[in-house]
């Protein structure tokens, strides 16, 4: 847009009309120019007023300075001549395209959070200069939107995201070794950050911490093992499968809608029945008595921990489940009880005993996936051992072997098989033979989908407890169709771009802008009731030179 002048003659004397006019492109490169404001006579300070102009970051004066935009094949008018820049728009290039809308997404929500304030009292800068607070805001936008390694974040992530257009900074934000020491500051406040987000998110959704889920897991390291005797990769029972690499162990309490409120990373060698105590008094310290329900899996409560539990002032409530040698030691008691619709397709059985409630649980869905899944790898067993019964053999160990991987690969259904072997001195061409076990499997069929919990909540309705239960297999959704991650994934495709205009005066005019937002964007933030920052302020290099930055102004 700019100002157009209108001349008329009217009573001898000549008068000038301004308008502010666009230009259009239209089909077969013909330019159509549209009106968009009428001005009338104005004196020439006005005229001045409303000449479009830019505040730009001026690398030659090192400052910011305004700038009036004029196309080179156009002549600059008088009054602008002081402050007028011709650009060469038929050499217009587009530069770095980077992902700009989940990274500003992201350090919105880092801000609410108001992480940016609790870490700016407790990572001051360095002496260097060395921004800390900022590499760990990048750490955690980086986590958040595209997780990988801080090697990925050093060498690829940073440069293709406007992080550093966001923040302020440049590439030597992310030298690779500074974000590993920047990890390292972070574990004396780990408790007080804990504290911090609680009473945050408490804030901001008014949720309470009444249950909480505990759980362990692993995770291996294809790696020798350590000499140091602090270091807690250790050989352990490998969840994973990899009981010949070296593990931690990993512990974590959450709540049902998945926020974490403690973890703690143990040595790979660490049973889980050790770790509960520890817990329950971490909590208790960092967070103060009160009536709360743990949730576990069964293996991690010992008998003794429970009874602790039940004797504490307040009572610790719990909700476990049991070893498969419970449930067959009072199988015959529960076969006595009848049945109770819990919910729509989950029936129970409550035995109370010893000041505790034993819930006998059936899901008519669990049973039927379960039953699927015996009867799918009880067929591929059969199949497969009839395939070795085929087979002829040098000796009779390599005949064992085979068995043995068929054993490993379908451990399952391999318990409800009779399987009978030659002996290891048996001569060549011995064979084997195997039968269904029709007792056994009966029994897998009784158990199938069905689960037997033990809690003290003896007040509580049946469904109540078994919703409980389901909560360690599946955290609560809110919102299941409109996920955090979609919404992620919905504000990446918002990129940023430097524009760059050549100047007839042999400088480089460049704008760094983010892209138009659809309407499926702007939807999103609208529902968020979020609004986006102004566009970046416009830079223009010395002859030869590079940009600045700074603040958009018309």
């Amino acid at each position: 847009m700019y100002l157009k002048r209108n001349g008329r003659l009217k009573d001898g004397k000549e008068h000038f009309y301004w308008n502010i006019v666009e230009s259009k492109r239209c089909a077969g490169g013909k330019i159509v120019q549209r009106q968009v404001l009428y001005l009338g006579e104005i004196n020439d300070s006005q005229r001045e007023a409303w000449c479009r102009v830019i505040d730009a970051f001026d690398e030659g004066i090192q400052g910011t300075q305004q700038l009036a935009l004029f196309p080179a094949e156009r002549a600059v008018p008088k009054h602008a001549k002081h402050h007028a820049v011709q650009v060469r728009l038929d050499a217009m290039q587009l530069h770095r395209p980077r992902q700009w809308g989940a990274c500003w997404l992201a350090c919105t929500l880092y801000e609410q959070l108001a992480l940016d304030r609790f870490w700016a009292a407790r990572l001051p800068n360095s002496r260097e200069g060395t921004c800390w607070r900022h590499i760990l805001q990048t750490l955690v936008c980086y986590r958040l939107i595209d997780p990988g390694s801080e090697w990925r974040l050093h060498r690829q992530w940073f440069e293709r995201s406007a992080m550093a257009d966001l923040l302020g900074e440049d590439y030597s934000l992310v030298e690779k070794n500074a974000l590993y020491r920047c990890l390292d500051k972070l574990l004396p406040h780990k408790l007080a950050f804990f504290d911090h987000l609680r009473q945050r998110w408490q804030d901001l959704f008014g949720v309470k911490f009444e249950v909480l889920l505990y759980d362990l897991t692993s995770t291996y390291f294809e790696s020798s093992p350590p000499d140091n005797e602090e270091d807690k990769r250790r050989y352990g029972y490998s969840r994973d499968k990899r009981s010949d690499c070296v593990q931690v162990v990993i512990a974590l309490i959450v709540t049902p809608e998945g926020f974490p409120l403690a973890y703690e990373v143990l040595p790979g060698n660490t049973a889980d029945s050790t770790t509960l105590r520890a817990f329950l008094q971490k909590i208790e310290t960092q967070y103060g008595k009160a009536q709360r329900i743990w949730i576990m899996d069964r293996g991690i409560p010992t008998e003794k921990v429970l009874e602790e539990m039940r004797q504490a002032d307040p009572p610790i409530s719990y909700l476990v489940g049991t070893p498969k040698g419970r449930l067959t030691k009072l199988e015959r008691a529960l076969l006595a009880l009848p049945w109770q619709t819990a919910r729509e397709g989950v029936d129970v059985k409550l035995l109370p005993q010893d000041g505790e409630l034993y819930v006998f649980a059936q899901s008519r869905m669990r049973i039927h996936k379960e039953r699927a899944m015996r009867q799918r790898q009880l067929k591929r067993l059969v199949k497969r051992l009839g395939q070795i019964q085929q087979m002829k053999f040098a000796s009779t160990r390599a005949m064992l072997m085979k068995l043995g991987e068929a054993r490993g690969r379908y451990r399952a259904a391999w318990r409800l098989l009779d399987v009978n072997l030659p002996p290891a001195n048996a001569k060549q061409g011995a064979a084997f033979f195997f039968s269904l076990n029709r007792q056994k499997l009966r029994v897998a069929r009784r158990r199938e989908g069905r689960y037997l919990l033990r809690t003290n909540l003896c007040e509580r309705e049946p469904t109540q407890l078994w919703q409980f239960y389901m909560l360690l297999v599946e955290v609560k959704a809110l919102a299941p169709g409109l996920t955090s991650r979609a919404v992620l994934d919905k504000m990446a495709e918002v990129q940023m771009l430097d524009v760059h205009f050549p100047t007839t005066d042999g400088r480089t005019l460049i704008l760094s802008r983010y892209t138009e937002l659809p309407s499926e964007q702007k939807m999103l933030l609208q529902q968020l009731n979020l609004a986006l920052p102004a566009q970046p302020l416009p830079r223009i290099t010395a002859t030869g030179g590079t940009a600045g930055s700074g603040k958009s102004v018309m």
